[in-house]
């Protein structure tokens, strides 16, 4: 019989405690499997804040720093230049990084600090009980404003890959989708060329996942979640690569 797939082996035995159809878990093997791919994994280390996206730690045999709220890329930023030769990158959701967390990613990003980012836009304070955050959508009920957000009295959602593709700091930013086996193909390759921008020294990497909260959606089922992905959320934020390194720009 012939091997066509392998489950990372630092991805750790542990009970699944995200609830189902959360889109965290894809991300947490994207990771591992370009992690693996690139042979980094002794020199690798993680950053995450308050939120889901905590948990990652209890998943992946790694070496992580938590950060407070809001502050990974602060973190991310000592730990890469006291360490200049670990991949540091930081795992973070929208409420922690575009909410509480706004300027340290922006500046961090303007700065060009050479670390990577991963940020997953499921549009609510997940963790917290699917409250209003930067990135909800038009209309969208939140346990905050279960009427809806609406742009004259909340503003309009953040598109960050927008937004930060207007600094001149070097690096790459992707936005990708985690709804359908060829766009989570997409994601994983938009996460290498992340790492591998911080790798050959010539800036960020930033990829935005856009995933889905099932229990704050309030859906019949995960899989109806992960259809709201590309029903609602991607068309509001539209998918691609926003920013490119030189070497990956072509001549």
């Amino acid at each position: 019989m012939t091997e066509l797939y392998k489950r990372p082996d630092f991805i750790l035995d542990e009970p699944f405690t995200y609830c189902p159809g959360c889109s965290h878990g894809i991300v947490h093997r994207l990771l591992c499997e370009v992690i693996d791919e690139l042979g980094i994994r002794g020199d690798t280390v993680g950053i995450c804040s308050i939120g889901c996206a905590v948990r990652i730690w209890n998943f992946i045999e790694l070496d992580f720093i938590q950060a407070t709220h809001g502050r990974a890329l602060a973190f991310a930023t000592g730990a890469k230049r006291a360490n200049p030769d670990k991949c540091i990158f930081t795992y973070q959701g929208d409420g922690d990084a575009m909410s509480i967390g706004t300027a340290e990613t922006i500046h961090a990003i303007a700065r060009g600090e050479k670390v990577t980012v991963l940020f997953v836009n499921n549009t609510y304070f997940g963790a917290t009980g699917g409250q209003l955050a930067p990135t909800t959508l038009p209309g969208q009920k939140t346990t905050t404003y279960p009427e809806g957000r609406t742009a004259d009295r909340i503003g309009n959602p953040i598109r960050t890959c927008e937004l930060l593709s207007t600094l001149d700091s070097e690096g790459y930013i992707a936005r990708v989708a985690l709804d359908t086996p060829a766009h989570i193909r997409q994601a994983k390759a938009a996460l290498k060329k992340a790492f591998q921008t911080q790798l050959s020294g010539e800036g960020y990497g930033f990829v935005e996942f856009l995933g889905c909260c099932p229990s704050n959606l309030k859906l019949n089922s995960p899989v109806e979640a992960w259809e709201w992905i590309g029903n609602h959320s991607s068309k509001y934020f539209p998918l691609g690569e926003f920013k490119l390194p030189r070497s990956m720009q072509e001549v």
